[in-house]
């Protein structure tokens, strides 16, 4: 699912968009916890005092980001991969072993997606401690955003690596079949001709 890949059109649109908004969100993301950080440390030594919400807002904000970026680092290949049995086999026979093993994966990731939605749907009712202390201290009431947002980020990563993982499936089964060499890139350390 790289933009670099896709051809001109609607397909290549959307796939910009969605690489940009995951870049913005990380972005976005990890500077909300860098200031959040700087915030509570200068709280805690310059003035004494403790922001009680800072760690686990932190904690929630990390957990989505991580979850969001799953997708991104498996179409850089970013993951960790144990190559002793594909380097010793033939090219071809890499290509499709890598295939059949996408199979398998989709299917937990459709699980995972499935499970944590339904784990998710358990905590309705629980709102986020962090977010009602914050929002009591500026206006004198609870936000009451529940901690299923939270637990729902295991379902969106899950479907978005899937997303990914099934378009790197496609496309790479696709060029097998024509009989095209597989130009999908690896990263640089990784040893693996493709």
């Amino acid at each position: 699912m790289q933009a670099s890949e896709a051809r001109p059109g609607l397909g290549y649109a959307i796939v910009s968009a969605y690489e940009r908004a995951m870049r913005f969100a990380a972005g976005s993301m990890m500077a909300t916890i860098v200031i959040i950080m700087i915030t509570q440390v200068t709280a805690r030594y310059v003035f004494n005092s403790s922001l009680i919400w800072a760690e686990e807002l932190c904690r929630y904000i990390l957990i989505w980001m991580t979850f969001l970026l799953l997708g991104m680092s498996y179409q850089k290949g970013e993951f960790i991969s144990l190559e002793m049995l594909p380097e010793t086999l033939s090219l071809t026979a890499r290509r499709v072993t890598r295939i059949v093993m996408s199979v398998p994966t989709l299917f937990f990731l459709a699980l995972m997606t499935w499970a944590g939605w339904t784990y998710a749907a358990r905590f309705d009712n629980q709102t986020i401690p962090a977010l009602d202390f914050i929002w009591e201290s500026i206006a004198g009431g609870t936000l009451n955003i529940s901690i299923r947002w939270v637990y729902v980020s295991v379902s969106v990563g899950s479907a978005l690596l899937f997303l990914h993982i099934f378009v790197d499936l496609l496309l790479r089964a696709g060029r097998l079949w024509r009989g095209e060499p597989d130009s999908t890139k690896t990263p640089p350390d990784s040893g693996e001709i493709a």
